[in-house]
């Protein structure tokens, strides 16, 4: 069974930094990508980055040169350093991974990012 465990949200003020962690076990197959989305209240969930099996990223445009992706592909383990916190930064965080064959999401239960103003 696919397990996908978060950890490192919480409560920081504008500018400040948080590291989330998510640490996948119970893999079958291979590692496509690995990656975090988020969910405002009242938003839909969007990609923020991912990163894929050969190392390439890629970060949706608000978070870029701010978050940063990483990986410990041995340990199916993924990082998001998160610096420069918004308070549109806000919202629960999900940690997904990507295997095939055949295609396969797996997300984790999420975590709470608060950024305070």
């Amino acid at each position: 069974q696919v397990q996908l465990v978060e950890s490192g949200g919480g409560l920081v003020q504008t500018g400040g930094s948080l590291r989330l962690s998510c640490a996948a076990s119970g893999i079958i197959g291979r590692l496509n990508t690995m990656g975090w989305y988020r969910q405002a209240p009242g938003k839909q969930r969007e990609l923020v980055a991912r990163i894929f099996s050969g190392g390439s990223t890629n970060y949706v445009d608000s978070v870029s040169g701010r978050f940063t992706i990483s990986r410990d592909s041995a340990n199916y383990t993924v990082y998001l350093q998160m610096n420069s916190l918004k308070p549109e930064d806000t919202a629960v965080y999900y940690c997904n991974v990507e295997t095939f064959p055949p295609l396969t999401d797996y997300w984790g239960q999420g975590t709470q990012v608060t950024v305070s103003s």
